[in-house]
């Protein structure tokens, strides 16, 4: 609603028209959802690769994580970061998405995770991954 948007317009901009930049995170307070915060992060584009887009993307789950833990949450959702429009390939980040949480998780207080599946795609990789880790 509108105080999440005034929330995001008083993020300061690090360069004009840029109040999150690729990687980075930001937090506001969670207004009318069921969420005490919304951690906002900017996942890259998919440009084959070569582009820094891996670290890019381990950098939105480790600043999210980080800023959750800083604002003292127990809990955090994440989609699929880039999966979706941005075209980044699917396998390759839910790898990524599970080895930062799971780094995370062994470098400080716990938090309970959820990946927040978009689709039975998502789902299948997810699951393809955890089921990996698991054998």
């Amino acid at each position: 609603g509108p105080g999440l948007l005034d929330a995001c317009l008083a993020v300061p901009e690090t360069r004009p028209g840029i109040r999150c930049p690729t990687g980075e995170a930001r937090i506001t307070p969670g207004f009318a959802l069921p969420a005490r915060w919304i951690i906002h992060t900017v996942g890259p584009v998919w440009r084959g690769g070569s582009a820094h887009e891996p670290e890019l993307l381990a950098g939105c789950y480790r600043n999210a994580l980080a800023l959750a833990r800083r604002h003292g949450a127990r809990s955090i959702a994440f989609p699929a970061i880039s999966c979706g429009v941005y075209g980044y390939p699917l396998d390759a980040a839910t790898h990524i998405a599970v080895r930062e949480v799971v780094a995370a998780q062994l470098l400080g207080t716990p938090l309970q995770v959820s990946f927040a599946c978009f689709s039975d795609e998502v789902l299948g990789a997810y699951r393809r991954l955890l089921a990996d880790i698991d054998a």
